[in-house]
């Protein structure tokens, strides 16, 4: 699949299926009229790719409650509320700027370009009407498009948590989602340059969690880290406050992961893309197992103790392993690629703990530096992919999310402040920033 939008694999085509017949029907029929296909027309092909992408959409909308509840588990308890403020606001700013900006400047006569049109709104169908040359409904594909967005900027709240102000935050989700994402998605999804070049990213290992994780890593390097985590060379953990919860977001991810990879298929009207949307689902499933058992066999070797904390992040390693790339490995491919996306995620986040790099959820492993090993092993797989393309998007994208980020991040550093003040930090955000606490009987 070249572009996420502009090629959509049998969206108008006339398939053939099998008919079905009454049993006395079939017995006084001809062979070869009870063989005989049956067309499935436009109109029912449209039916069902809209209704991919509504089902889709609203699996990767669901994601945003995984990264709410996986990220209110991993932050202590006094800043459980404003990981719950932010995921909500964000999901509401990022829907109203790829209305607003965003789509168009991803999907608007990029035509093999660097960026899309600057227009306000995006007009959908009259009511009652249907665009059956594209072969789905407007409205199902802006929806379906807008929550990947959300998906992006959720991987920024959770590496910032715990010491970042809300406001920047939130003008840092307009600039992504408004601005950066989408221009960033038109070189690709919206047939730009590296679509013409042949770089290949099904579903967005890059384009999705490689831009969040660039974006988290920039704020993070200039945020600094949280007070007490690195102190006289060592690392002090700090414990989430519920495990349960956390695993909870992770399994909700886990089953939003499916619209996100099934539905990136873009087309459910023939028997082909049916089948192809069901193959994901099984590849995607069998890459976050992968991640699981490798998590858990290399923790355990390592540190002869199992951290649940690293095994959730081992699943969701997988799952973004196998996003660039979740229909052509076979059954054994997908489980190696989502273990060698866990294996990565065990040996990094100790890595940022020596650069003193504070990534609380770790999200810039398994976002970014995951999301850059399944993106260029996609070649691996799918024989219209090169490792040489593959590679030269992964350092595009890298280099344009990570300097475009450092300044939005840099003026908000230098005007509004990025940072809570200690005093602020000490007591949580939940009671300087909010003024409601998650748990006010115990918070810590």
């Amino acid at each position: 699949m070249t572009t996420k939008k502009h090629l959509l694999r049998g969206a108008l085509t006339l398939v053939s299926v099998a008919a079905l017949s009454l049993p006395a029907l079939a017995q006084d029929a001809a062979p070869e009229a009870a063989a005989a296909p049956a067309a499935v027309s436009p109109e029912v092909a449209y039916i069902f790719n809209t209704l991919l992408f509504l089902i889709g959409g609203f699996l990767v909308m669901w994601m945003a409650a995984g990264f709410a509840m996986l990220e209110a588990g991993l932050v202590r308890s006094k800043n459980v509320s404003m990981q719950s403020l932010k995921n909500i606001a964000l999901f509401a700013v990022a829907g109203i700027m790829y209305w607003l900006i965003g789509y168009n400047l991803m999907y608007g006569n990029v035509d093999g370009g660097y960026i899309g049109t600057f227009s306000l709104g995006y007009p959908l169908d009259e009511v009652g009407g249907a665009a059956l040359d594209t072969g789905y409904s407007t409205a199902s594909d802006w929806f379906f498009q807008m929550v990947f967005v959300a998906t992006a900027a959720s991987i920024v709240s959770g590496t910032l948590a715990e010491r970042i102000k809300l406001l920047p935050f939130m003008l840092f989700v307009v600039v992504l989602t408004g601005f950066i994402y989408p221009i960033a998605g038109s070189w690709q999804w919206g047939g730009g340059w590296l679509s013409e070049m042949g770089f290949s990213d099904f579903a967005g290992s890059t384009l999705v969690h490689s831009v969040g994780g660039w974006a988290a890593l920039a704020g993070a390097i200039l945020l600094g880290a949280r007070s007490g985590k690195y102190v006289d060379g060592k690392v002090h953990p700090m414990p989430g406050s519920s495990i349960p919860l956390a695993t909870l977001g992770t399994f909700i991810l886990w089953l939003g992961w499916f619209g996100f990879n099934g539905a990136s298929q873009l087309a459910m009207g023939t028997i082909s893309d049916v089948s192809d949307v069901s193959r994901i689902f099984v590849n995607t499933n069998m890459a976050a197992a992968g991640g699981v058992v490798t998590a858990m066999i290399l923790l355990a070797i390592m540190y002869k103790k199992v951290d649940v904390t690293m095994v959730l992040n081992g699943a969701l390693a997988g799952l973004v392993s196998i996003t660039a790339e979740p229909l052509a490995p076979a059954i054994w491919q997908a489980i190696v690629i989502g273990a060698i996306g866990a294996a990565i995620v065990v040996f990094t986040v100790p890595l940022l703990d020596k650069l003193k790099i504070d990534d609380v959820v770790g999200a810039i492993p398994v976002h970014l530096f995951a999301g850059i090993w399944g993106t260029i092993i996609v070649a691996w797989t799918n024989a219209d992919a090169s490792f040489v393309t593959q590679f030269i998007g992964v350092i595009a994208y890298g280099v344009f999310t990570l300097v475009c980020s450092f300044v939005v991040w840099a003026i908000l550093k230098a005007t509004v402040g990025m940072r809570v003040s200690l005093e602020d930090e000490m007591i949580g955000l939940d009671k300087a920033e909010v003024g409601v606490e998650a748990y006010p009987e115990f918070s810590q």
